[in-house]
Formats: structure tokens, sequence, C-alpha cells
């Protein structure tokens, strides 16, 4: 018979770890604090991550009560929408990331974790959210000299 997964361990640290921290967790959760709300938006922020895991991880979460999935109209597709569990993990992201920022430096901004497709993303989400857009159309371009080939 399988071994129950987690850690077996009477200690909250040990039980939320058990939930949130996960290989990609974290990031899954983080897509999902900064408003993605469809699969191929958490992917996007995401992109290293297999579409069967992130599903795997949308189900965990939603049987945790971390997000609620709602399918859309239509019955093609569905949003995911953090409960007030899951935005209450929103401090807990930040503080983990500030702590990084803080010991791992280095780790930060080291050449392997700089991914200028994320970048754009992000930028693109932010550009999105903005309260009002703009008055007309605007158009940025990025030239990334030193960017991998195909990023």
């Amino acid at each position: 018979m399988a071994e129950p997964r987690g850690y077996g361990q009477y200690c909250p640290i040990a039980v939320a770890a058990e939930v949130v921290a996960e290989r990609w967790t974290p990031l899954v959760l983080r897509a999902l604090c900064l408003g993605a709300t469809r699969f191929n938006e958490i992917q996007a922020s995401v992109p290293r991550m297999s579409p069967a895991l992130l599903s795997r991880r949308l189900r965990e979460l939603e049987r945790a009560r971390i997000l609620e999935r709602r399918p859309l109209p239509g019955g093609r597709g569905a949003e995911y929408r953090l409960t007030e569990a899951g935005r209450a993990l929103l401090p807990v992201l930040e503080a983990m990331g500030l702590w990084a920022l803080e010991w791992l430096e280095r780790e930060v901004f080291a050449e392997r974790n700089l991914d200028p497709g994320l970048l754009m993303w992000e930028l693109r989400r932010i550009a999105l959210s903005a309260p009002r857009p703009p008055a007309r159309r605007r158009v940025a371009r990025f030239r990334m000299d030193d960017a991998p080939e195909g990023k």
C-alpha cells in the first residue's frame, strides 16, 4: 500500500508546506494573485511548467479551497479565482520575494534566471491592468541584444 503524501507532522508549517510548497505551486499562486484567471494566462507565467502538471496543481489548489474553478459560459474552458484563503497567501508570497532579494540577491539576478519572455508577459499584464487605458494606442519596442536565441 502506498504511503500517504506529506510530512506526517503535527506542525502548521509542515501542513501549509504540503499544500503551497509543492514544486511550481508558489509560482502558480503568484500568477493568480497578480490577476491571471485563465489556464493560458497562468501557463504564460510559468512557461517551463508542463500543462499536465499545471492542471494537477490547479486541481490540488481547488481541493485545498485556495482557488475556485468556474466553468465559462458556453461550456468551453474555465476561470480560476482565488478564494479568501488564497488571497490571504499574497503577503506570504511577497515576504518570500523580499527574503530572496535580501538573502539570495545573487541567485535572483543570476543570468540563468533572467527570462525576457516572462518580463514581457509581466509588462503586458501590468499594462492591461491599468485603471484607465491611454487615450490612444501606443506601441513600444524592446531590444534585448543579450537575450538567448528564440527568447
